[in-house]
């Protein structure tokens, strides 16, 4: 197929080149301008889901900032896990 085009572009290697680059163009606006916007909404990328189903958890779960003003205990990204302690390295006897 690509050599039967490159045998229709008339005028020479320069004229086939640069018959190629418009070819090339109006595929590209083609695909940009017609396509795309009408197979945009057969697919899925706007389904976004924030959180983890599986949790239970969302961001939209969380309560909205407090409008007076009052800081909430802690800062809204406490561990949900008990990370414990971790022990100072003894120095080594050599």
């Amino acid at each position: 197929m690509y050599a039967w085009i490159w045998r229709k572009l008339p005028f020479g290697l320069g004229g086939k080149l640069g018959g190629s680059l418009v070819l090339l163009g109006v595929i590209g606006a083609l695909l940009w301008y017609v396509i795309f916007p009408w197979a945009e909404p057969l697919l899925p990328f706007d389904d976004v889901q924030v959180g983890d189903p599986d949790s239970g958890y969302s961001q939209l779960d969380e309560p909205a900032a407090d409008p007076s003003g009052t800081p909430e205990p802690g800062d809204g990204h406490d561990i949900p896990y008990d990370t414990g302690e971790t022990p100072v390295p003894s120095p080594s006897n050599r």
